[in-house]
């Protein structure tokens, strides 16, 4: 028996955005790494990230990152990007494409860092930025730093570095991998955020 959202559009939005939600909470999820895609024609670039948040009426995901980190330049020159999820167990591949906001230092980032756990924080009290070229193979800790042996008012250093990446989603594409045959589906986004009619286009594709 195939599932509901095998060959109907609303179930398979429905689908796509409880395993995201999902992906939020449950660490076991294999949604919360997606690869995030981002640069130009000229040097494209992907890396694994942690998905923080998902609404769906606002059509948002939401990572974080370091401000020294160079996707950080690649979207300020290009905020288009794309974000690839798989399910290995569900047999569902999500493919976002989005444009992407860098917050850092405002509200946004601060409701955030507020929430970001102790062990976590330790990413952005590196000296230096990652990508940075080292003599030796190192985390880029002090050894204090790299056995948490620091507390939650030095751990607010590493605000200076933190940033929230915002990603509207501009169309979704769905795979859907199935002994009785294949389903894929894309959805075209329109511009009014928060109806529920904010589809311009729903197609059916060959897997």
């Amino acid at each position: 028996m195939q599932p509901a959202y095998y060959e109907n559009f609303d179930e398979i939005i429905k689908k796509i955005w409880l395993m995201l939600d999902d992906a939020v909470k449950n660490r076991s999820s294999q949604f919360r790494i997606p690869t995030f895609i981002c640069g130009n024609q000229n040097d494209l670039d992907g890396r694994i990230v942690v998905l923080r948040k998902s609404k769906q009426q606002e059509r948002l995901l939401q990572f974080h990152s370091d401000i020294r980190s160079d996707k950080i330049l690649k979207l300020k020159s290009n905020n288009k990007a794309a974000m690839l999820f798989y399910d290995k167990d569900e047999k569902i591949q999500v493919r976002a494409k989005v444009e992407c906001v860098v917050n850092h230092k405002n509200e946004i980032t601060k409701e955030s860092w507020i929430n970001t756990g102790h062990i976590s924080r330790k990413c952005y009290l590196v000296d230096s930025g990652p990508g940075t070229e080292s003599e030796n193979p190192t985390s880029g800790l002090r050894p204090e730093l790299d056995n948490f042996d620091y507390t939650h008012e030095e751990s607010e250093k590493g605000y200076e570095n933190f940033t929230v990446i915002q990603c509207k989603i501009n169309s979704l594409e769905w795979l859907y991998l199935a002994a009785k045959g294949h389903r894929r589906a894309k959805f075209e986004y329109g511009d009014n955020l928060g109806s529920e009619t904010t589809f311009i286009k729903k197609t059916w594709l060959i897997p």
